[in-house]
């Protein structure tokens, strides 16, 4: 594997612990109707980012590891603040992986897409639509 492969693995790993502190502060403020939800989202992130530690490693890198804390991009008071964060951290998750679907090859690239995929598809039952390319920037 090249560096810039490690690189975005390292990236995708330290999304991924963001996106476990997402989902707490989602899984605090949804609603119950969308709670079971908010659980299957936390627990795919936490499976994902386990995984990639170990992918880090067998690279011969050095996990990066989770903060005590992460900024929000946005306060979440209410409900419908959490879903909109869900669907925000999902689209950064998706973000990540398309530059480590880039940055690889072989099993690393078909999990990469994989992970890509699957946030993908939370992002659109969260926001309630989709974007052309999940993972790139869309265009103003």
């Amino acid at each position: 594997m090249t560096t810039r492969a490690l690189e975005a693995a390292q990236a995708a790993l330290a999304a991924e612990h963001a996106a476990v502190y997402g989902y707490g502060v989602v899984g605090g403020r949804v609603g119950l109707a969308r709670r079971p939800e908010a659980t299957a989202a936390y627990t795919a992130h936490r499976a994902r980012r386990d995984a990639l530690a170990r992918t880090v490693r067998d690279m011969g890198g050095r996990p990066t590891v989770a903060a005590a804390a992460y900024a929000l991009p946005f306060e979440v008071p209410d409900g419908a603040a959490a879903v909109r964060l869900a669907a925000e951290l999902e689209d950064r998750v998706a973000g990540v992986y398309s530059d480590l679907v880039r940055a690889s090859d072989g099993p690393l690239r078909r999990e990469a897409a994989g992970a890509l995929r699957e946030a993908a598809v939370r992002a659109v039952r969260w926001r309630g639509s989709g974007v052309a390319f999940p993972g790139l920037a869309e265009r103003a």
